[in-house]
């Protein structure tokens, strides 16, 4: 197993030890868990911005999460105009 984890890696929003970390876990991790590096590896520097760049996404998911749940308490019951004016009202 690779001796940082990939969680140590997060937590310590070092991105630049990320691609060490990953080529780590291809070389001595179970082949169940080799897709995790791998996908890892397909976008790599959205990853890395992802790590060490100070921007969150969290409120943007935070409304889309309010959205969703609203929709699917709605779900067959009214029209889009209600749906579109709960989202608003609760805005």
């Amino acid at each position: 197993m690779p001796s940082t984890t990939c969680s140590n890696t997060a937590a310590d929003s070092s991105g630049q030890q990320l691609l060490a970390w990953v080529r780590e876990a291809e070389r001595d991790a179970p082949a169940p868990i080799l897709a995790f590096p791998q996908g890892l590896c397909l976008d790599l520097d959205a990853v890395t911005a992802g790590l060490t760049l100070p921007w969150s996404s969290g409120i943007v998911e935070g409304h889309v999460n309010r959205i969703k749940t609203i929709k699917r308490q709605m779900y067959g019951r009214a029209s889009f105009r209600l749906l579109r004016t709960r989202i608003l009202l609760r805005a």
